[in-house]
């Protein structure tokens, strides 16, 4: 039998009626959490389990089993664990496979299971752009939970050491291209690393490349693949000379970040969650600041977003309940202050970023996180590509546009071209 239809019918028993239950607090209820961040060494775990801590003193008739899923194997982890009859009843699942969680391991649209009132009333504190990034076809299938956009972070005793002002960083591709090629000849340090690219970068920051060029990766009915259109093609051929000047190396993943929190990199695109490893690295070393994402010429920059939403999985009331009640607490004002502050992602709530009780004191202590937090006015979602191939058409796109910057032809266009040709059978 299709798995899908393994799955779908381990569900349907469940799915003809979903009332909500209230009756949460009247009897002990157990919930499996997977989490990708308790999967990881250090911060991001600590962070987890000290929310998950408060949550179980404040909720004591609730008991949460939190377990850790590296963000690679998590989807896998999930089927298979849903086919043995033990599957998660919420987990923290990457955008990226958010419409095949629904199509085809039963998420649950929240409009579905939580009263209108309570959910509109929890969304209703998140900031919009970042409240509709769990949404498909109209309906919440995640509750954003963390994620950040991408930040131009750079070594301003670098930039002084080859004559750059680091008051006044680059905007455009073209000054990045620019200072990076000055550093190259003025130091003896790397111009600039990305983490566009490389094993683990999936492709939250490539999206958010293809839409700052003008493109975009499919139509909007989501039927079409369209990565290989002239702006896109464009775009990738100025980071190609870029790449051949020698200015940005294909440097990626932990390499990347110890390049960059050693001190020997002047610029580093990334994600804000390595916020805290590279100040770690730059301590009474070097000073680091942060830059918003760079724009290509005539193209207002267009950050796309990446991390994770929280999903209901279960469809057992008294469970859902109990989910809701978590997911609430993990994207509360304080949860976010132990997000932000400890971990580096964004914060979602405005409460949370102009409250003195919260997050207004860490963030005037800390700026770095400044323009992360603008660019959540201009965020683009990430978008999920459709069907059970989903993971091999992200790494069929990613590997020819990382071929198209790095590898040894000139035709990007000819790359590109071919790359959505193939990737394009393996749409639904």
């Amino acid at each position: 039998m299709h798995r899908r239809s393994v799955l779908l019918g381990a569900l349907a028993s469940s799915v003809a009626a979903l009332p909500f239950s209230r009756a949460m607090a009247q009897s002990n209820t157990s919930i499996r959490f997977y989490n990708y961040n308790l999967a990881t060494a250090g911060i991001g775990a600590e962070a987890t389990l000290k929310m998950l801590a408060r949550f179980g003193s404040e909720n004591r008739s609730v008991t949460v089993e939190g377990v850790g899923v590296p963000v690679s194997e998590l989807m896998g982890r999930v089927q298979a664990d849903m086919v043995a009859g033990m599957g998660p009843d919420v987990a923290q699942l990457a955008f990226t496979g958010l419409s095949y969680a629904r199509d085809y391991l039963g998420a649950v649209a929240l409009e579905d299971a939580v009263p209108a009132e309570e959910l509109e009333a929890h969304l209703a504190g998140m900031i919009p752009n970042g409240a509709r990034l769990g949404k498909l076809d109209g309906k919440t299938y995640a509750l954003p939970y963390v994620f950040s956009t991408p930040v131009l972070f750079y070594n301003a005793d670098i930039f002084r050491a080859a004559g750059l002002d680091p008051d006044t960083p680059p905007k455009t591709w073209e000054d990045v291209r620019q200072a990076a090629e000055t550093i190259q000849t003025a130091t003896d340090k790397t111009g600039l690393l990305t983490g566009i690219f490389g094993t683990t970068a999936g492709d939250w920051l490539y999206q958010g490349i293809v839409r700052s060029a003008g493109g975009q990766l499919m139509s909007d009915d989501r039927k079409t693949l369209t990565f290989a259109s002239a702006e896109v093609i464009e775009g990738l051929s100025f980071l190609r000379s870029v790449a051949k000047s020698g200015a940005m190396q294909p440097v990626f993943d932990t390499g990347a970040i110890e390049a960059m929190a050693s001190g020997s990199v002047g610029m580093y695109l990334q994600t804000s969650a390595v916020q805290n490893s590279l100040l770690r690295g730059s301590a009474g070393k070097w000073e680091l600041r942060s830059a918003s994402m760079p724009a290509f010429p005539g193209h207002d920059p267009m950050p796309s977003n990446s991390g994770s939403g929280l999903v209901m999985m279960t469809r057992d009331p008294a469970k859902q309940r109990a989910a809701w009640e978590l997911m609430k607490f993990l994207t509360s004002d304080w949860a976010y202050t132990v997000i932000t502050s400890e971990i580096g992602y964004l914060p979602l709530r405005p409460n949370a970023i102009e409250s003195e009780e919260f997050l207004a004191p860490w963030i005037r202590e800390n700026p770095l996180i400044l323009p992360n937090l603008d660019q959540l006015t201009r965020l683009e979602p990430t978008v999920p590509y459709p069907g059970p191939n989903y993971a091999q058409i992200m790494q069929m796109v990613n590997g020819a546009a990382e071929l198209a910057v790095f590898g040894p032809s000139d035709d990007v266009a000819g790359i590109l071209t071919e790359a959505q040709r193939q990737a394009q059978s393996l749409m639904p």
